[in-house]
């Protein structure tokens, strides 16, 4: 059962085109991210999917309603965590909860059980009563994902949820996001440039580029197909005798190294670099997310 349908999705401001009609199913239940560098259209269209500008053409259905003709029953459906705070912080994190759940018309003999619930659920109950300027950046992140969930929403939308968060917090709000899925069997769709939170949250990912989706599927599936190991490269004058060795899968140039992917690095990484000259120095590892952006795309996901 898909709970979100895109269709022909696309968003331009003036000349510039922000989603270049994108389509797209998600199912009920599933983590999905979009990931992807900045300004590569992943929040332009969780603004969309989330009534918040319209498109230019096209449209999309969020739990069963259209995102043009029913923008009042799909913002009754779904939770939405900004990029940046919108919490206030000169209240407490229960009147924030409160106001919020006044908004959204949460019966008033269930407000109080509902915060008690959703701040339990990301373990701030003992600071239920402070002043949110006092949290710290993990703790407000916390909050405002509490926040969302306090209408019980069908889907919950993460724009970038663990931005400018430290390794631990991040990991933390990992897990209060696969528990949400699993236990409430809520819809999370978030958008992100860490690798590493697609890889370990995300049950599928689409890999967004100005605007269009250039990869679609789960993370172990996009680098399977990119296959092998990475070999990066440095060096001034690198030259490599014969790029046709049956092992070599792929090799992208950039101007500051020489990315190669092989198979089989433990048996065959010997035999290449007796290939090369000039190397400077050399980094392997696994395939992982950045890897097959740059192969689809020419550059990372950083830039």
């Amino acid at each position: 059962m898909f709970i979100i349908e895109i269709k022909d999705l696309y968003k331009k401001y003036k000349e510039i085109i922000a989603v270049n009609k994108i389509n797209l199913s998600i199912e009920k239940g599933e983590i999905f991210g979009f990931l992807g560098p900045n300004g590569a259209g992943k929040t332009t269209t969780l603004m969309m999917l989330t009534t918040l500008i319209k498109p230019t053409s096209g449209t999309a259905t969020v739990n069963g309603y259209d995102i043009i003709k029913n923008p009042l029953k799909v913002r009754q459906s779904i939770g939405m965590v900004f990029q940046d705070p919108s919490s206030d912080p000169v209240l407490t994190a229960y009147e924030n909860l409160k106001l919020h759940a006044f908004l959204y018309n949460v019966p008033l003999k269930e407000i109080d059980i509902k915060i008690d619930y959703v701040l339990e659920l990301v373990d701030l109950i003992k600071r239920k009563n402070d002043i949110v300027k006092t949290y710290s950046g993990g703790m407000r992140r916390r909050m405002e994902i509490a926040r969302g969930l306090i209408h019980t929403p069908e889907i919950l939308f993460l724009d970038e949820p663990t931005l400018g968060l430290d390794p631990q917090t991040r990991g933390h709000i990992w897990e209060y996001i696969k528990k949400l899925a699993e236990e409430k069997k809520m819809t999370v769709i978030l958008t992100t440039h860490y690798m590493e939170e697609a890889e370990k949250l995300c049950k599928r990912v689409a890999i967004i580029d100005h605007g269009k989706i250039v990869a679609l599927d789960t993370p172990d599936n996009l680098k399977r197909a990119l296959g092998g190991d990475i070999v990066i490269l440095k060096g001034k004058n690198i030259n490599i005798k014969d790029e046709k060795l049956k092992f070599i899968k792929n090799i992208l140039k950039t101007d500051n190294y020489i990315q190669i992917t092989i198979e089989n690095c433990e048996k065959n990484l010997s035999g290449l670099l007796k290939k090369i000259d000039g190397i400077e120095s050399i980094e392997v590892h696994p395939v992982n997310l950045n890897d097959v952006f740059l192969s689809l795309t020419g550059k990372e996901i950083r830039d």
